[in-house]
This record gives C-alpha cells, sequence and structure tokens, in this order.
C-alpha cells in the first residue's frame, strides 16, 4: 500500500469536483484498513467509497482512505434463499445485476443506484417501494478507533428513511468492509406499487414480470430521468423527499390540490421533494457550469467545472425558496463536505 500526496479525488466523485487530498491511499484489503488505522491514528483521516453521495466543498487536508473492498460470496444457502456477503469496495449496480443473472431476488427495484456496497446501509438507500433493509441481514464493521471488527444485524442498524445508526450514534466510529443480504431464491416477492414500474412493464408488453424485468424497468425509468454522472457530474438526487403532518397536507392541498402525495401513516404524507423543486421554477436552471438537471428536479448538476461551493449555494437557495412558498423544509440526501 502506497500513501500518495496531494491527488485529485476529481476521478473519485460522481460530482467530478476537483478537490486536492492531501494525501490519499487505495485500500484493498481489511489488514491494510487496520494497519493504516493505527499507524495514522493521531491524523486526521477521510473514508472515501464510491463517492456517489457526497458533495465536496474545499480540499481535504487528511489522508483519504478509498476502500477498494472486493468480493461477493455465498454465506449461506438453501432451496428458498441465499445469504450474499459482498465486499464494501463492490460497485453497486454490478452486485445488483450479479444478484438478477443468479436469479436472486429482492433488489431488483434497486438496480442504477450509484455507489458502493458498503456505503448502502449507511444511507439504507431505497428507491420505487422497496429499501435495503428489506433484504438486509448484517454487515462488518472495523472501529476506526480500536480496529476491532463488529458485526452488525439489523436491529442494531437502526433503519429508517434514508438514516441509519452509522449516520447518527455511530457517525465517524466505524468502517463498513462488507455487507450480508438475503435474498429469494424463488417464490420472489415482486414490488410493483410504484405506479412507474407497472406504467414501464406495459410498455415492453410484460403480463407476467420477473425479477429481470423489473430491473429492466427500473434501469429505463432511471435513465429516463437521471443523467449519467460520466456524462454529466451529480449525485443522483440531492434531496429526501420531506415527510409533513397531514394536517399540514391539508393546508398544502389548500393552495395546490394537485400536489403528489404518498401515505406514510395516518398523521403523516410524503411530498416528492422534485415536485417542490420543479414547481418552486427550478427545474432546468443553469448558472454557468452547473445548475438543476432539465428531466429531474432532484438532481443537481455539475456541466464541467463547477466548484462544490457554488452547488451548495444552490442547494442553499433551493432549500430556502421551497420553504418560503410551501413551508416545507427539504433535506439533503448527499453529505456535504
Amino acid at each position: 500500500m502506497m500513501i500518495q500526496k496531494n491527488v485529485s479525488l476529481k476521478p473519485y466523485n460522481t460530482f467530478g469536483i476537483d478537490a486536492i487530498a492531501k494525501s490519499y491511499a487505495n485500500i484493498t484489503s481489511v489488514k491494510d484498513l487496520k494497519n493504516v488505522l493505527k499507524s495514522y491514528a493521531l491524523e486526521p483521516l477521510f473514508f472515501l467509497g464510491g463517492g456517489s453521495n457526497m458533495l465536496l466543498t474545499k480540499d481535504i487536508n487528511a489522508l483519504v482512505l478509498h476502500l477498494n473492498l472486493k468480493g461477493i460470496s455465498i454465506v449461506e444457502e438453501n432451496e428458498n434463499y441465499v445469504i450474499l456477503e459482498a465486499k464494501a469496495g463492490e460497485n453497486w449496480h454490478d452486485f445488483v445485476i450479479y444478484c438478477i443473472d443468479n436469479n436472486y431476488g429482492g433488489v431488483e427495484n434497486l438496480s442504477l443506484i450509484p455507489g458502493n456496497t458498503g456505503t448502502a446501509p449507511i444511507q439504507n438507500i431505497g428507491a420505487y417501494g422497496v429499501e435495503l433493509k428489506d433484504v438486509f441481514h448484517s454487515c462488518k464493521a472495523i472501529n476506526i478507533a480500536t480496529q476491532e471488527e463488529k458485526i452488525f444485524s439489523k436491529m442494531d442498524c437502526n433503519f429508517g428513511y434514508r438514516e441509519s445508526v452509522f449516520k447518527q450514534d455511530l457517525k465517524g466510529k466505524y468502517i463498513i468492509t462488507s455487507v450480508n443480504l438475503k435474498l429469494t431464491k424463488r417464490n420472489h416477492k415482486l414490488s410493483l406499487d410504484y405506479g412507474a414500474i407497472k406504467n414501464q412493464l406495459e410498455s415492453f408488453e410484460v403480463n407476467n414480470p420477473t425479477i429481470k424485468d423489473i430491473s429492466d424497468a427500473v434501469i429505463a425509468i432511471r435513465q429516463s430521468k437521471l443523467p449519467d454522472p460520466k456524462e454529466i457530474g451529480n449525485s443522483g438526487s440531492f434531496f429526501k423527499n420531506p415527510v409533513i403532518s397531514a394536517s399540514d397536507f391539508k393546508i398544502l392541498q389548500k393552495d395546490f390540490p394537485d400536489a403528489p402525495h404518498y401515505v406514510v401513516s395516518d398523521t403523516e404524507i410524503k411530498v416528492p421533494a422534485g415536485w417542490l423543486i420543479e414547481t418552486a421554477g427550478f427545474k432546468g436552471k443553469r448558472f454557468g457550469d452547473y445548475g438543476v438537471h432539465n428531466k429531474q428536479a432532484l438532481v443537481l448538476v455539475n456541466y464541467g467545472n463547477a466548484l462544490g461551493k457554488e452547488i451548495f449555494a444552490l442547494a442553499q437557495l433551493i432549500q430556502t425558496t421551497v420553504e418560503r412558498i410551501f413551508n416545507i423544509k427539504i433535506e439533503t440526501e448527499v453529505n456535504i463536505i
């Protein structure tokens, strides 16, 4: 393992922000990770995965540890289900395709979500009616301070909407090295609740969908709305969909009777942040080298050489404008660094 100095992180974040790391190390084994944590215990450290859920607003005055642990293996299996272990550096979508190819069901709705497997539990990634917690079994993580390895169960992770214990009480204390997911081998439970999936399957003329059909539908939907980070810098959905009280939603409906929404419970309603941002007039807006995507208002984009602080300023403008118009606060899904 080699420590490099003054390394550009532009190739390692999907926004394509040209921030400089004071030093950089490519981590390909748990042994290397433990060694560097021990050797550099008194120095500031910055942990980098797939670089898909962050916005760099400044240079990183720390040792950047790029986690590239690779490998997929079967931990347990019977005729009904399989438990797979995926190392933290595995690309999430590549892992989903691996599951589809082997007829392992449960992650098909999560196709084409950017990032690596190791960061999936932190965010409790989700899309089209499915969240990671629905198939999560456990994960292994290294205690940064002691270098001890610990296994976290689903209950330990305290999953919520785009939340986990790793974003709350244990933030900055553990590094996930692998994730175990329990997937079906037959009698797959298909999640077709989101109308967009049903409509896409109809356009494919699919009446009895397989997990691959659902994956293909999700991929088509996402590609029609979300820009490829290889072509336009972005981190996917920049904001969380806000959940408001049912009483506040009734107030919103007085001015916006056609406001789209999803019932979370008897007392809570989820309102699409993309609709709020588009209605506020930001969809497709461009400010020099950055702006809001013209097909999906949830996505902020870097057209070339934008600074992270410029994109963050736009995000703040969107937040204050949405709150002024709708009296609803929207939170960032992307981590601001």
